[in-house]
């Protein structure tokens, strides 16, 4: 399916950004059009502001990027990010130039404070506990339009991402 954009959530851990990192890598081999967009960069900065002025300049940041993206030709957006509710997937969605579909993975949280266990920054330790905090609370759950387990080899997760979105790769 072109022209859409795919949106990989779920909890910290998760491998939201390794599945998105290998479908980007995908796309490119199959020389398709695409653009891929780490939203937890596009919000990564601290400037003193109120929360939801932060969630503003982030709003601007994926608009300008995707839509420089699409304008340079793009037909497929990637995007990885930890979405909370649907007032926060709702602005997403109008951020975007097109349509949006959503995935979230899923992975047991054993496997998930494994895997970010092994990661070396502070961030990472605060993000094993958002990780549980997340699943306790049904966080993002039901956002979504699919889910995944994504506790297989990744390309196998990839692979079914692909064939659901209607992606040749």
């Amino acid at each position: 399916m072109d022209g859409h954009a795919l949106l990989v959530t779920g909890a910290y851990g998760t491998g939201k950004t390794t599945v998105v990192e290998e479908l980007a890598q995908r796309l490119e081999d199959a020389d398709l059009a695409y653009g891929a967009i780490d939203l937890d960069w596009l919000m990564w900065f601290d400037a003193g502001l109120e929360p939801e002025t932060q969630q503003q300049v982030f709003l601007a940041n994926l608009q300008t990027v995707a839509t420089n993206y699409v304008s340079a030709g793009v037909t497929r957006l990637l995007l990885s990010g930890a979405v909370a509710d649907r007032s926060a997937l709702d602005a997403i969605r109008q951020a975007l130039p097109m349509p949006l579909r959503v995935v979230r993975l899923i992975l047991p949280l054993a496997r998930i404070e494994a895997r970010l266990g092994e990661a070396v920054t502070s961030g990472r330790a605060n993000d094993k506990r958002a990780a549980a905090a997340w699943l306790a609370a049904a966080t993002g759950v039901g956002l979504e339009d699919i889910t995944f387990t994504n506790d297989r080899p990744i390309g196998e997760t990839t692979d079914a991402i692909a064939q659901w979105m209607g992606w040749p790769v």
